[in-house]
């Protein structure tokens, strides 16, 4: 069974539809991309799976439960959790107080007046555990505000893994960076996707990122589905390299 699975969404805002009759499966452990030149709709399919946006139209059935209905920060207690184009960190705060907190928040603590030790201890040991699968520890008492734009994102993406996601939404993780953050980011996708067997859907305009990382690829155009595929099948694709890379190789 598809742990994901986006069954002819329409998204329409007044007479504009911004993404028309798209469909999407997602199975356990795949890393899924989603690419498509700007005003694909991209963005507006990605608030759809994370529910940000209902459907106009459609249906999203995730983990076996139809959740067209369902409010983001539910989706989040379920096993869905995002980042965002803009990165969404506490800058004034340490690398380990963000982490804390999502951590807290993942467990339901901060609502709490007082923490047991033991609870105190097993927050401090998966606050210590993230900080070591996103490779952050020399920075852990830093500002995130002081970082370097890469470091900052992974915080926010190991703020994500606090809640223990069933499906990791990336939304353009790479976006601002340069070609040696790019390569880390890339490699720490790599490394949660195929190490630690995480299902991850990736928005991204970085074809290098997306052609290295991504097991199948949905290209968007217009709104609507264009083409899908494993990543040779796009790369070769007539209407891909039409339609989004602007060319026709020669010979095809």
């Amino acid at each position: 069974m598809s742990l994901l699975e986006v069954r002819q969404v329409t998204q329409r805002f007044g007479e504009l539809a911004a993404v028309r009759d798209v469909s999407l499966s997602v199975e356990p452990g795949e890393l899924h991309a989603i690419i498509g030149p700007n005003g694909a709709g991209k963005t507006t399919f990605f608030n759809m799976i994370s529910g940000f946006y209902r459907p106009t139209a459609g249906s999203i059935v995730f983990d076996g439960v139809d959740v067209t209905a369902v409010a983001a920060n539910q989706r989040v207690a379920m096993g869905m959790a995002r980042t965002f184009q803009i990165t969404e960190v506490f800058p004034e705060l340490t690398v380990r107080q963000n982490l804390r907190i999502a951590v807290e928040v993942a467990e339901g603590q901060r609502l709490k007046f007082f923490a047991t030790r033991s609870q105190r201890s097993a927050t401090e040991a998966r606050v210590d555990e993230l900080l070591e699968l996103g490779a952050l520890g020399a920075h852990a008492e830093r500002h995130v505000g002081e970082l370097a734009h890469g470091d900052q994102r992974t915080t926010e993406i190991m703020m994500a893994l606090a809640t223990r996601p069933k499906l990791l939404l990336l939304d353009e993780p790479a976006a601002g960076m340069g070609t040696k953050e790019t390569f880390d980011t890339a490699v720490l996708i790599r490394r949660l996707h195929r190490r630690h067997k995480l299902t991850i859907v990736l928005v991204e305009h970085d074809m290098r990122v997306i052609f290295n990382l991504a097991d199948r690829i949905t290209v968007l155009s217009e709104g609507e589905v264009l083409d899908r595929g494993t990543p040779d099948e796009i790369a070769a694709s007539e209407k891909v390299q039409v339609a989004y890379l602007g060319e026709k190789r020669e010979g095809t």
